[in-house]
């Protein structure tokens, strides 16, 4: 029996023009323009939007890890994310890697608490199954 699902929160954007465009926020906070990966246009592009995303998201699910087991998440935990748009017969598809420093903490538990993001982080959660995620104590 599924569970009834309580919405924290809606995400709402207006995208023109795709790759080459605009993208805003309903509220105004988020208004950027949009160009292709390796163009020298002004921009940004969706890959480098969902790697900043995902990585900021799956900090956060760092820290609620480090709650649960009663530990501190150093401040200068950092995800380099990389995301590739890859192109087979015609097909795009993604794929990515986490790169996940977490300065001052010994190695299993830095792991613990990665793999414990990786679980419970919404944006990995989307992913599993979806794309190849490779994701890295670094």
């Amino acid at each position: 029996m599924s569970q009834e699902k309580k919405v924290l929160y809606t995400g709402k954007t207006h995208t023109t023009g795709g790759r080459d465009g605009a993208a805003r926020s309903a509220d105004g906070r988020l208004d950027v323009k949009l160009s292709a990966p390796g163009s020298a246009a002004p921009g940004t592009n969706p890959e480098q939007m969902l790697a900043a995303g995902w990585s900021a998201c799956f900090i956060g699910a760092m820290g609620l890890a480090a709650q649960k087991m009663k530990v501190a998440l150093p401040p200068d935990t950092a995800v380099d994310a990389e995301i590739d748009l890859a192109v087979a017969d015609s097909a795009y598809s993604l794929q990515a890697r986490l790169n996940v420093s977490v300065p001052g903490v010994e190695a299993e538990l830095a792991q613990a608490l990665v793999d414990a993001a990786h679980q419970t982080c919404p944006y990995s959660k989307a992913t599993r199954g979806n794309i190849d995620v490779v994701v890295t104590v670094v």
